[in-house]
């Protein structure tokens, strides 16, 4: 299995591709990845040195891959942060000369916006653009709630409403819709839920809710969740996932917080303990 992964990197720490490539080797994925920054570290701690890349550089890269004959054989591409409607171009334009070259290739997308309590963390522009053009283009999205709420332009206090609004996302073009970080008044006190909505199903699947803000965890998520689901399916994909985000988190949130622990509990990701139970919303 191969993915195409056009993200941000970071040296220090795990966001973008460097929360997104070791999971997927790990899990026995090739990965190729594109870097549409190089920076110190995730811009939570304020200070960043590095460069972002120019959009025609990435282009050159992306065209550098896909004159190896590369295109091909890969059989998805992920796409997370984009700082740019120029970056957002070029990830589209990578994904169509993919699928032209192997029309069964998938498009994920983790559409990188914002968060409850911390609103948008993009600039402005991006939100719409990522909901206009970006979304309908993708097969795989997934986003966390507060980004599902802009993306359909719906609060979401219930479960039926969270369903709801995944199935208007769903008519837009994703078939497969992985919602994280939800919670809502049907949501058992203490635990955190992901949704999954495919065209297998749907399901929920909690897990205890933790005290701690972490970066990169949606971009590790969807990483996990793109592998498995293009061995195994949806349900497959939501219960390994749930497993391993919530064995590596835990293992942070027990070490004082702070980066992601991926490393050291690389194999809570190859090898999931599945222990949280799916409930059917079908």
């Amino acid at each position: 299995m191969k993915v195409l992964s056009i993200q941000s990197h970071v040296a220090y720490g795990h966001a973008g591709n460097s929360a997104a490539v070791f999971p997927l080797q790990r899990l026995g994925v090739e990965v190729y990845p594109v870097l549409t920054v190089t920076f110190s570290n995730h811009t939570g701690y304020g200070a960043v040195r590095g460069p972002v890349v120019a959009p025609d550089d990435v282009r050159e890269v992306l065209l550098g891959v896909e004159e190896r004959g590369a295109f091909s054989t890969i059989d998805a591409v992920l796409s997370g942060y984009q700082g740019a409607e120029t970056i957002g171009e070029v990830v589209l334009d990578a994904v169509g000369r993919v699928k032209a070259a192997n029309p069964s290739a998938v498009y994920c997308c983790d559409p990188v916006l914002g968060d409850v309590g911390r609103g948008f963390y993009v600039r402005p522009g991006i939100p719409e653009y990522m909901r206009d053009h970006v979304v309908p283009a993708a097969d795989v999205v997934t986003p966390n709630q507060f980004e599902l709420e802009f993306l359909t332009g719906s609060e979401l206090p219930t479960r039926a409403a969270l369903l709801d609004a995944i199935g208007r996302l769903r008519e837009q073009g994703p078939r497969t819709v992985l919602v994280t970080s939800v919670q809502n008044a049907d949501t058992a006190e203490g635990t955190i839920e992901m949704v999954c909505v495919s065209d297998e199903g749907a399901w929920s699947v909690a897990t205890p809710m933790l005290d701690m803000v972490v970066r990169g965890g949606g971009d590790a998520t969807a990483a996990i969740f793109l592998a498995h689901l293009l061995r195994d399916g949806a349900r497959t994909a939501l219960s390994r996932t749930a497993a391993s985000m919530y064995a590596v988190l835990q293992a942070t949130h027990d070490a004082g917080g702070g980066e992601m622990r991926l490393v050291e509990n690389q194999d809570a990701i190859a090898r999931p303990d599945e222990r949280f139970a799916l409930t059917d919303l079908a």
